[in-house]
């Protein structure tokens, strides 16, 4: 957050020179020229061995591209399709992983501690893209469940025989 209010550093130089080499810095920014400003600042400050996450919503095409900028430096990336919303600081995030293997393992106890506790809540996808690209048809799913929810409680709501549409829902 460039908010020196909130941020715990002033500028990306000096969160980089805090970290412990190898590092790895999670970027959590908006989709699109957000993103690519802070993966264009971090390639030339992070070193061989580092990895970049993106936790953001990018499109998993962008993933590609800044797996390949990042990698002729050595910088390694991962892409996390991230879901959960404000409860997943309770309840746990739910994380679609997408990424060179080494990388992935490498991140295991982080992608571990956010996701809920039991067997579900985090997948390695597949290589890099796979996961925004499972984030954004997880959502496509949702959104559409969520349509067909809306248009049953309307038609339950039109036959004037069905009194209690609440219950019939739950």
């Amino acid at each position: 957050d460039r908010n020196p209010e909130v941020s715990d550093v002033k500028h990306l130089a000096e969160l980089v020179e805090k970290l412990e080499a190898p590092r790895v810095v999670w970027v959590m920014v908006p989709a699109g020229g957000a993103t690519q400003a802070v993966i264009d600042e971090l390639k030339e400050l992070l070193s061989p061995g580092d990895v970049v996450v993106d936790g953001g919503n990018s499109r998993w095409t962008d993933d590609e591209k800044h797996a390949a900028e990042l990698g002729i430096k050595g910088i390694g990336f991962v892409d996390a399709g991230v879901s959960g919303g404000v409860w997943g600081l309770q309840n746990g995030y739910a994380l679609m992983v997408g990424g060179d293997k080494e990388h992935v393992e490498r991140l295991q106890p982080i992608f571990e501690a956010l996701k809920p506790e039991g067997p579900y809540g985090y997948v390695h996808a597949g290589r890099v893209g796979a996961g925004h690209f499972s984030k954004m048809v997880h959502n496509g799913i949702e959104y559409a469940m969520m349509q067909a929810y809306a248009e049953g409680w309307e038609l339950l709501e039109k036959v004037k025989s069905v009194e209690n549409v609440r219950e019939v829902f739950r």
